[in-house]
């Protein structure tokens, strides 16, 4: 019976030393699994938190020290901790690997940051008191705390936080281009990727989107899509798409170079570019303006070229166009003849037709295609072109030409003017008169 005694008081203790560390007068929050996202997560305050273990001698020694950041930094920041002996579940998610572990949940709360100072509550307390500070900063300057790869600071407005409610609907069912990101917020490397991360999203803003996935946090989602380390990026392309098309992302992690290789997914996604003819000012301003450089034909006459010949030559531009659609050119034709002012002042026409010049309409310069008007022809002009060779000349004027409102063509071969039928009823042609002798 003394023997039973004994192992139950063992028992008791031993259960009761499992949350003897803190008291509730102590102002140290008992966090577990079940409050911990409503507690921690979901509060806009910032909170330190311990991970601990209750044979562990470094968590017995930091007890007196954590008691006493509790009561100075009650009403600024809150103080928890977390048994992680009696439930692995938190420590695991937040990459916990020795105790005591303290970490600070920012503005960002799902990537906190290691406090790895002295165990002192001066020490803690001046770590917990900057992450105010940068908090009060970043609201003064409009600064946000969104869910990019590991960031605890850093403004990611333009960084979409993906969570396994959201993702299909924003990234499978949308039409546009993404890159996602699965992160771990105890990963350094993700850490490293955020600010890159966030300064790609701001300068792919309207072209590619970019996500941020804590797999930790959502680790159905992170196994959908075969995540094995931390960081992996998933490249999804335009338009309809399943988990199945997920890509791997092969470019380096600098902004600069996320945002090449993004640039570059982008304009192959691109339709080619709209090959208009020129029949009013608004039309070539729509074609050209705010284009590097806008790629100007002149084509023959209707009745000189038939439908079938026209279509030829605006089916080699159309192929040009679509090969060059990375630079992103404006494309115009015009039936020559229709528009003698543009013809003069890019020096065209003259010589025949069809005919084709490149215009920079900002700098009012171009180049004129000297060799045949030819697919090959006209790819190697515009390959020159664009590696910055060629001879240029002025825009006559120094200003766009005069552009004449004309009819577009119907498609149709072209109809030579009906003669109109004289009638000759009225006009006597007998030669009465005759000469007198």
């Amino acid at each position: 019976m003394r023997q039973l005694s004994s192992l139950l008081l063992l028992a008791f203790i031993a259960g009761g030393s499992v949350n003897a560390f803190y008291a509730p007068s102590d102002g140290v929050v008992e966090l577990t699994p079940s409050n911990f996202d409503r507690e921690v997560l979901q509060d806009d305050a910032i909170w330190i938190v311990e991970f601990y273990a209750p044979w562990c001698g470094h968590c017995q020694s930091l007890v007196p020290e954590y008691k006493k950041l509790a009561k100075a930094l009650k009403g600024v920041v809150k103080v928890g901790s977390v048994n992680a002996d009696s439930d692995n579940t938190l420590s695991g998610q937040f990459g916990v690997r020795g105790f005591p572990t303290i970490k600070i949940f920012g503005s960002n709360k799902r990537s906190p940051t290691d406090f790895n100072g002295q165990r002192t509550a001066k020490a803690i307390a001046e770590a917990a008191l900057a992450e105010v500070k940068k908090k009060v900063q970043a609201a003064l300057g409009g600064g946000s705390s969104g869910g990019g790869g590991g960031s605890s600071s850093s403004s990611d407005d333009d960084v979409i936080e993906l969570t396994e409610d959201n993702f299909d609907k924003l990234v499978l069912n949308s039409d546009d281009i993404w890159l996602v990101e699965f992160f771990a917020p105890w990963c350094g490397h993700c850490k490293n990727l955020a600010p890159e991360w966030a300064k790609a999203a701001k300068e792919l803003k309207g072209k590619v989107k970019l996500g941020a996935l804590d797999a930790t946090a959502h680790q159905s989602k992170a196994a959908e899509y075969n995540v094995r380390g931390y960081p992996t990026i998933k490249f999804f392309a335009a338009g309809a798409k399943s988990a199945s098309d997920a890509q791997e992302y092969q470019g380096g992690r600098t902004a600069s170079d996320i945002v090449s290789w993004a640039s570059d997914k982008h304009t192959e996604n691109l339709p080619a570019p709209e090959l208009v003819q020129i029949t009013s000012e608004a039309i070539l301003d729509d074609a050209c303006e705010g284009k590097p450089l806008c790629i100007i034909s002149v084509l023959p006459h209707i009745l000189d070229c038939d439908a079938k010949c026209r279509n030829k030559f605006l089916t080699t531009l159309r192929t040009l166009g679509d090969k060059y659609k990375q630079k992103l050119w404006g494309w115009a034709w015009a039936e020559g003849g229709q528009q003698p002012a543009l013809e003069e002042s890019l020096e065209v026409g003259g010589f025949g037709y069809p005919a084709l010049a490149v215009v920079n309409f900002k700098k009012m310069k171009f180049s004129v295609l000297k060799g045949s008007f030819s697919k090959d022809g006209i790819n190697e002009f515009l390959r020159d072109i664009s590696y910055g060779r060629g001879h240029t000349a002025p825009v006559r004027g120094a200003k766009k030409p005069t552009i004449v409102s004309v009819d577009p063509w119907d498609g149709k071969d072209g109809q030579l003017p009906t003669e109109e039928d004289i009638d000759l009823s009225d006009i006597d042609l007998d030669d009465d008169v005759k000469d007198e002798l």
